[in-house]
């Protein structure tokens, strides 16, 4: 087969040119700080520089990873051409699990392609059975620090922010709280809160967090929502999470203060009839029901009277609000409130996540038994 003398043109140009001026490299490298505190951020830069464009070679390097004493994450990679060489970068963030003197040796794998292998891409040559890199493993300068007990995994400078409503609730009438946690550390050590309260049915969401990894660490926000459900006042305990802070390099609090909660008695039948003395009235009531007996036959049988559509009904009402209800946490007070007892093995399921779709957790409402 007839070449393309553009293309061999070109093969002999680029190894002429390999062969008068080889490729050569050197890595450099930057750490943050040698000395650090159990899961404080610690920046990590490896660079590689050619003497040439180094259109060969290509690198693997990536030790991010999770790992028994440390985890690696990776920030950015890039590579750019300055000056008419090729400048790979290499940025991770690292951080430490135990209090320890830890020495880690990185290597990165130099791949070079060879000769046949541009012939085989460019001129597309059928007897190449295989792709022909020639790989260097490079041992590059061995990341030593000495990391700091801290006594808690939960590090960084944090502020917190409780969002509570007036204290005050009729019974089983919801209160609601928010807990936000924001700043810059180890979020992922933050176990979800816990509220015991006797007599007060309490209500966790799932703990929702945001978070941004740079090259001071992991900057973001935690946040947990709960509704407590009683029929009598109830305090809500004082609770505290303890952090070590680095910028004050030791132990302090983010403190959730105790709530006392005034819960009033909701309306019962007996307090919206008025009390009737049955002796005074027991004679009287039988004359009066003929009396209504005989009016209402007359105004029966003379006046054509309007039928008003009849109130709903407790259940018709109660059904209503489940098709209104848009979220499960809003349908699971409402079971809560209209029959605790019939619907527990429903409740349960939503608290435990074992239904999430509200359309069928409504259906399943109504085919309760």
């Amino acid at each position: 087969m007839k070449k393309n003398l553009g293309r061999v043109f070109l093969i002999v140009s680029i190894f002429l040119q390999a062969s008068l001026f080889a490729s050569t490299y050197e890595w450099s490298s930057f750490v943050s700080k040698k000395s650090a505190y159990v899961n404080e951020a610690i920046h990590l830069k490896y660079i590689c520089t050619f003497s040439d464009l180094a259109e060969l070679y290509s690198i693997d390097f990536n030790p991010s990873g999770d790992y028994k004493n440390y985890r690696i994450e990776i920030l950015r990679e890039s590579s750019s051409i300055v000056d008419g060489k090729k400048i790979n970068s290499y940025e991770f963030v690292f951080f430490a699990k135990d209090a320890q003197e830890i020495e880690i040796p990185l290597y990165a794998v130099m791949k070079k392609t060879t000769k046949e292998s541009i012939e085989e891409m460019v001129i597309g040559r059928d007897n190449v059975k295989k792709e022909d890199v020639s790989k260097t493993r490079v041992e590059l300068e061995r990341l030593k620090l000495s990391i700091k007990e801290t006594n808690t995994t939960f590090v960084g400078d944090f502020t917190i922010k409780v969002d509570k409503r007036e204290p005050k609730v009729r019974a089983f009438e919801p209160y609601h709280l928010r807990v936000d946690i924001r700043g810059e550390g180890s979020f992922e050590a933050i176990e979800p809160l816990v509220f015991e309260i006797e007599g007060v049915r309490v209500f966790a969401g799932e703990v929702a967090l945001k978070t941004e990894l740079s090259k001071d660490g992991v900057k973001g926000e935690w946040s947990q929502k709960f509704a407590f459900v009683s029929d009598k006042d109830f305090t809500i305990p004082k609770l505290e999470i303890t952090y070590f802070s680095l910028k004050d390099e030791k132990l302090q609090q983010l403190t959730i203060d105790a709530v006392d909660v005034k819960v009033e008695s909701g309306f019962v039948k007996e307090e919206l009839l008025d009390k009737v003395d049955d002796k005074k009235w027991h004679f009287e009531l039988s004359y009066l029901y003929y009396l209504l007996t005989f009016i209402a036959g007359y105004i029966a049988a003379k006046v054509k009277i309007k039928r008003e559509p009849k109130p709903k009904n407790r259940d018709e009402l109660f059904y209503n609000n489940i098709e209104s209800a848009t979220s499960l946490d809003e349908l699971m007070v409402l079971l809560v409130l209209k029959d605790a007892k019939k619907y527990d093995s429903l409740i349960k399921d939503i608290e435990a996540k074992r239904v999430v779709s509200l359309k069928k957790t409504k259906a399943m409402c109504r085919e309760f038994k």
